[in-house]
């Protein structure tokens, strides 16, 4: 009987949990607020905005998420697992609409958007190689570890640009890889007459 009375105060709390872990969620979604703007001094010599639609896949997920946690919501604890996947989900699409490389001044910054989740720099002094290249299918789309060594960070396709640095690798996928190699190429020569080469963001 007390087991029984343990196991329904844990079902009573999930809810609970849940829509705290939401609310963290989105809160987080918002703590990068900063995105750009803290860029708003310097006007980059290069600035590309790759678009893709795995947005869209990760939208349809959610709604999936959601529409089960919905249909099962009679069950237990089954409903709010699915509604937090879905939240998540959610956010994370939020999150993919698109891909922006630009100048920082010293370094190179990736970022997704427009949900600022996911963001890094990679100064150019560290940097001792650029090369065009190409993403396995194994590789695919998003944020993680390269079969090949070092990291990925692709939005959709399979060109990149293969970034070789001091402390690893990193596969930044791009539409402009050509010319996101020859900017880069340039700021690791020191040349200081670059221009802009694109800037389309």
């Amino acid at each position: 009987m007390l087991k029984k009375l343990k196991s329904q105060d844990k079902i009573k709390r999930l809810p609970r949990f849940s829509l705290n872990v939401a609310v963290h969620t989105l809160a987080l979604t918002f703590t990068f607020v900063s995105d750009s703007k803290a860029m708003t001094d310097h006007t980059p010599a290069y600035c590309h905005t790759q678009r893709a639609p795995l947005c869209l896949m990760l939208y349809a997920l959610s709604i999936t998420f959601l529409t089960l946690s919905w249909l099962l919501r009679t069950e237990p604890v089954i409903p709010w697992m699915f509604l937090f996947a879905g939240i998540v989900t959610l956010v994370l699409a939020g999150a993919f609409h698109r891909l922006t490389v630009e100048d920082a001044g010293d370094s190179l910054s990736v970022r997704f958007g427009p949900v600022p989740l996911f963001r890094r720099t990679v100064r150019y002094a560290d940097m001792s190689g650029v090369e065009v290249s190409q993403t396995t299918l194994l590789d695919g789309w998003g944020i993680h570890r390269s079969f090949q060594g070092g990291w990925v960070w692709n939005l959709w396709g399979r060109a990149c640009v293969v970034i070789r640095m001091t402390n690893g690798t990193l596969r930044v996928g791009s539409d402009d890889s050509k010319q996101l190699a020859v900017f880069l190429k340039r700021q690791m020569s020191g040349d200081s007459e670059t221009g802009e080469i694109n800037r389309d963001c």
